[in-house]
């Protein structure tokens, strides 16, 4: 492990990370700082990596932060990390994987789960990394989209909110597999490295027993942005 310990952007937070192992990237920050959290809301991210999304999180909000992660180093870090920046108290993570989230929260007991989830499907076709630490956080290898639609599905209350960040071209498959699940996308947020390229990823507000009606939200150009803690700010 060649272990590192980075700013965490403009956050005024330190992170820890294995430079041989998958790193955070953009996506982790854009879905914290899209999402949506009340006070009373019991949180949850799901395939938290090095915990990027939770401390985020609870530099927003005063909310008690639970964070999965089925990578025993990876968890390890974010561990590390959560101790550096003191926030022991306001963030629990769990080593184990997400299909067995049911075996911590019961049914109908959450009011926002957030997930950064590996984006490619595993096939035989796919390129994938051969070191699995990598090969596992980039494709569908322990978890897909469909696992985490239904998971989501089971553990949120009524009209309560899963924030997604994933492939833009996967839009239809997340709109028909939430519909499957009993959940309705909500709103859509495409992301541009910049507005010469394809939009590569998109924000996903998805509602459990929602009504059905999707709005697309203005596309966001990262080229643009100067800081990430006020990315939104008078888009949603």
């Amino acid at each position: 492990m060649a272990l590192v310990l980075n700013d965490l952007f403009d956050y005024d937070y330190k992170i820890y990370q294995d430079t041989n192992a998958f790193k955070f990237s953009i996506d982790s920050i854009l879905i914290a700082e899209f999402a949506k959290i009340n006070k009373k809301d019991k949180v949850l991210d799901l395939c938290t990596g090095n915990g990027v999304i939770p401390l985020i999180l609870s530099k927003k909000y005063m909310n008690h932060i639970y964070g999965m992660e089925i990578q025993k180093d990876i968890y390890d870090l974010a561990k590390m990390s959560i101790k550096h920046n003191r926030k022991e108290s306001q963030i629990t993570l769990i080593n184990d994987d997400v299909n067995n989230v049911l075996n911590y929260f019961p049914g109908n007991s959450l009011d926002i789960i957030l997930c950064n989830p590996p984006y490619f499907k595993n096939s035989e076709e796919s390129h994938k990394n051969p070191f699995l630490p990598l090969q596992i956080a980039r494709h569908e290898v322990k978890i897909n989209l469909g696992n985490i639609l239904e998971l989501s599905s089971k553990l949120l209350n009524n009209k309560k909110k899963l924030y997604l960040v994933h492939l833009t071209e996967r839009i239809d498959e997340i709109i028909l597999l939430s519909n499957k699940y009993g959940m309705a996308v909500k709103y859509i947020q495409p992301i541009y490295p910049n507005f010469n390229k394809k939009s590569n990823i998109a924000l996903y507000e998805i509602v459990k027993k929602g009504k059905s009606g999707v709005k697309m939200l203005p596309p966001l150009d990262l080229s643009k942005c100067k800081t990430y803690q006020n990315i939104f700010d008078g888009v949603k």
